[in-house]
Parts: structure tokens; sequence; C-alpha cells
């Protein structure tokens, strides 16, 4: 009888050390999950809008460091052409690192966004002064 109560309580204690180290590995999973794998999806997915996005015009950078303005948007390439020479190169979507006109665009709409919004932090508070007088 000895021996087998014995037993029983180090089986016990083994699978509540097993379903720790469960826990613990999920654990692990998910903060891989949410630092490493999620962040990186996203970056790929904006990367890919971003490239998909392109038109006619605009100012890009390749990933190979060649500057130029888009002439032509096709399905998979582009052509840009990349100085005063008028020197024009096909190159395929996924080679383009950023899109300086884009970006541009986007800072000033968030300038825009930012100044409205002093603005109307600004006629509440006058609003506010205005009624307490």
């Amino acid at each position: 009888m000895q021996n087998f109560l014995t037993t029983t309580t180090e089986s016990a204690g083994a699978m509540g050390g097993m379903g720790s180290t469960i826990i613990m590995l999920v654990l692990m999973l998910a903060v891989f999950y949410f630092m490493l794998i999620r962040p990186e999806n996203k970056r790929k997915k904006e990367a890919e809008q971003m490239r998909s996005s392109v038109k006619k015009g605009d100012k890009i950078t390749t990933i190979g460091g060649i500057v130029g303005t888009i002439v032509d948007v096709k399905d998979s390439t582009i052509v840009i052409e990349t100085s005063a020479d008028q020197v024009r190169v096909e190159m395929a979507k996924w080679a383009i690192s950023s899109n300086e006109t884009a970006a541009e665009a986007a800072k000033a709409e968030a300038q825009k966004a930012q100044e409205a919004k002093a603005k109307a932090k600004a006629a509440k508070k006058a609003e506010k002064a205005k009624k307490d007088n």
C-alpha cells in the first residue's frame, strides 16, 4: 500500500511539472507571434499595398538605390526615367523600396490633420473660457 501511494504522488508531481512546461511553451509562442511574426506580416502587407498603388509620375527609389520617376506601369513591371538624359529602365514592381511622392502626400495629410486637431482644441478652450466668464 505504501508503495502505491508513493508512485501516485510522484506521477502527480511529474504531471504538474509537465503542465507548467506546456503553459510556458504556449506563452513563448504567443510572444514570438506578437513580437516577431505579426509585425513582419504587417510590413509585408504595407509594402505590397505601396507597390500595387504606384502610378505614373510618382518618384520612387528601388531596392538597388536607383531613384527615378515612373513613366509606365504594367501588371508586374514598371518603367522609370532616371535622369535628365531621359534614361528609361524597366524593372519589376517588387524592386520598389519606397515611394517618395506617396510618403510626402501622407506626411502633408498628417500635418493637416494635426493642425485641424489643434484648431479644434483651441476653439474648445476658447469656448470653455467664454462660458467661465
